[in-house]
């Protein structure tokens, strides 16, 4: 008489991975990840006769898109793949893991070569077979395009809106505030003055440095805004960047601007075109160096000074450049061999 042979079976540890793309209804005490994973797990519920056994662990990415793998419900899934603590990765449809076919090929190779199958299951997909991942390679493929064609549609309306003035989002602005109903900017009376005062001041100084002295010593910061889930974001101090932004932002001439080009906008002004004008030209300016002269006439603490050691050539100051870690300065005459010569400084 043969032994008797087992047939006990090894458990599958599934892990249920979900996935959804915007905010909206998470905060609902049943929402769209937990759906997703409850039909998961009475999926794996009904192959309990293959072994498979659902893990407690949960692996949620809510508010994260398909179109990158920079998801720390995702991140969490990979690690345990890797350490070999998961045996197949269930969802609920192939694009809830990703929407890019290249992505995706890269997620397939980490699962092969640690031995962990995928599962959508309500496409009736495994890649246990040849076919099963040939399928689920055509449907990413137009999980991808679907993608790319309500990505295209976005940027078509976004720049519709644009050409109309519309505004289109993005940080609040200071000097404005945003109608809930009308979804337009209107003007922030004390904070228009606050921008007013900023230009005058750039306009009167000249100067970015003494403009930024002068907006801290009055104690002004950057605009303080609140949003739809009530988180609060407080202004913060104005440092050069802001400042410079702030003082070429076409939005307080009315205007709105999209990919380099500018449109009349539907909100109200709060600078005078003239007064905009004259802060561009004077920012342009110092990116010209115009400064250069006045820098020159100051001269230099160590001018006159300074000679070469091999030479005796007297050196002039001039603006360094690094060389693999030396500074090159070139010498203000010829030396007495009568040929120019590179004196490089080891400082």
């Amino acid at each position: 008489m043969r032994p008797a042979e087992t047939t006990a079976k090894r458990s599958i540890r599934c892990a249920i991975y979900t996935r959804k793309s915007t905010e909206e209804g998470l905060e609902q005490e049943f929402n769209s990840l937990d759906a997703q994973r409850e039909c998961a797990e009475a999926y794996i519920l009904s192959q309990r006769g293959e072994g498979w056994v659902a893990l407690a662990d949960r692996y949620d990415d809510g508010g994260f898109t398909g179109a990158n793998v920079d998801r720390p419900g995702l991140r969490q899934l990979l690690a345990d793949v890797e350490a070999r603590r998961v045996d197949c990765v269930v969802v609920y449809k192939v694009d809830r893991l990703s929407r890019s076919l290249l992505d995706f090929a890269r997620l397939m190779e980490v699962f092969d070569k640690r031995g962990a199958t995928f599962v959508s299951m309500t496409q009736q997909l495994n890649t246990n077979s040849p076919m099963g991942r040939l399928t689920l390679n055509v449907l990413l493929s137009f999980a991808q395009f679907e993608r790319e064609i309500i990505g295209e549609r976005t940027r078509d309306k976004k720049t519709a809106a644009r050409k109309k003035g519309k505004w289109m989002g993005g940080y609040p602005v200071l000097g404005y505030d945003l109608d809930a109903n009308s979804c337009r900017l209107v003007v922030n009376e004390t904070e228009a003055r606050l921008v007013r005062d900023i230009f005058s001041i750039f306009l009167r100084n000249r100067s970015i440095v003494q403009t930024l002295e002068a907006i801290r010593n009055k104690g002004w910061v950057l605009k303080s805004w609140t949003t739809r889930k009530g988180k609060l974001h407080p202004g913060e101090a104005f440092d050069r960047p802001a400042l410079v932004r702030l003082l070429t932002n076409v939005t307080y001439i009315g205007q709105v601007k999209h990919q380099g080009t500018v449109y009349p906008g539907e909100h109200e002004a709060i600078i005078s075109p003239k007064s905009f004008k004259g802060a561009g030209q004077l920012l342009n300016v110092r990116k010209r160096g115009a400064e250069t002269a006045e820098r020159r006439a100051q001269g230099s603490l160590l001018e006159g000074l300074l000679e070469c050691g091999v030479c005796g050539v007297e050196c002039n100051p001039a603006t360094p450049t690094k060389t693999a870690g030396s500074i090159l300065i070139m010498s203000a005459s010829p030396p007495r061999n009568g040929e120019p010569k590179l004196v490089r400084d080891r400082a």
